[in-house]
């Protein structure tokens, strides 16, 4: 998410390994001040070799500042190399997915800015809409914790099964009232939820995932509607160690990423035409992640 592309979560690769591939890090990143002006800012991502990067990196060499982007192909990889310095910044995952990192990590990186909100998607190779899903047919959803509650939501939405308790970020499959649903799920890794759609009748797939699987978003049979309020928790951003949330030049980078147009086209592009940008204020994005801290330190109690 996962991250993007990337929605989470929130993260890009198709059907990628689940190692995590670490690209000339160091234990020696920024410290909370401006980044020192002979290291560049190092950013863990995952799809690096999306076009828009290259564009977001003469952008921010034209405001002579000098990147080097930290390629990753799993997600549980960039927010534990953030937080031990091997990292400046990561963009990679949504509030949720690092609200849920920080609880089980006792951790407290945060969010300085944000990207865009990535609609979640339910494909199929085997069927033209809902209504030709079978009773009891398989949809395959992502295991990891906050991109399974949402597919959850996502089927819910689209009257395939019924959940006990909908709109919780933390849906599991035991909250499935299996007596008023159609379909039954299958949990595996948000890498292969595409992969699978041959062996299932459906499958949520993380927007990461949908164009390196030969998917179009376009051939989406339902997605959850990304300018919901209930949508914000699942915002893209750019996180940061707290010490570092005031760092006048990882705003900047923001600030590029943001306003450059270039590069915002380009992310649109990468995206199938289907992110939604955003400009959340940093104390909305803080406020979001503060909630929803609380709610999974909640769930996890």
């Amino acid at each position: 998410m996962l991250s993007k592309k990337r929605g989470v979560l929130a993260a890009s690769a198709a059907a990628i390994a689940l190692a995590a591939s670490l690209v000339g890090c160091s234990g020696d990143a920024a410290g909370s001040g401006d980044a020192k002006a002979d290291k560049p800012v190092k950013i863990g991502v995952v799809g690096a070799s999306d076009p828009y990067w290259k564009t977001f990196e003469k952008a921010a060499d034209d405001a002579g500042i000098k990147v080097e982007l930290v390629d990753f192909t799993d997600y549980n990889q960039p927010n534990p190399a953030l937080s031990e310095g091997e990292l400046d910044l990561n963009q990679f995952q949504h509030i949720v997915y690092l609200a849920d990192y920080n609880v089980a990590n006792n951790d407290d990186l945060v969010a300085i800015g944000s990207t865009a909100i990535y609609p979640l998607g339910l494909f199929s190779t085997k069927h033209k809409s809902l209504d030709e899903i079978p009773k009891g047919g398989t949809v395959a959803i992502p295991s990891d914790p906050t991109n399974r509650a949402r597919a959850l939501n996502v089927l819910a939405e689209a009257k395939l099964l019924k959940l006990k308790d909908p709109g919780s970020l933390f849906s599991a499959p035991q909250d499935i009232d299996a007596a008023g649903s159609k379909v039954k799920v299958t949990e595996m890794d948000a890498a292969f939820t595409a992969t699978s759609l041959q062996d299932v009748d459906g499958a949520v797939v993380n927007n990461d995932f949908v164009t390196d699987a030969g998917l179009k978003f376009s051939d989406a049979l339902f997605q959850d509607d990304p300018k919901s309020e209930a949508a914000k928790p699942f915002i893209n951003i750019w996180a940061a160690k707290a010490k570092d949330k005031d760092n006048a030049t990882y705003k900047k980078l923001i600030d590029i990423y943001q306003n450059d147009k270039a590069v915002q086209d380009g992310v649109i592009k990468n995206s199938g035409d289907s992110a939604i940008m955003v400009k959340t204020p940093v104390s909305e994005l803080q406020t979001i992640l503060d909630d929803a801290q609380k709610q999974v330190s909640e769930n996890k109690g």
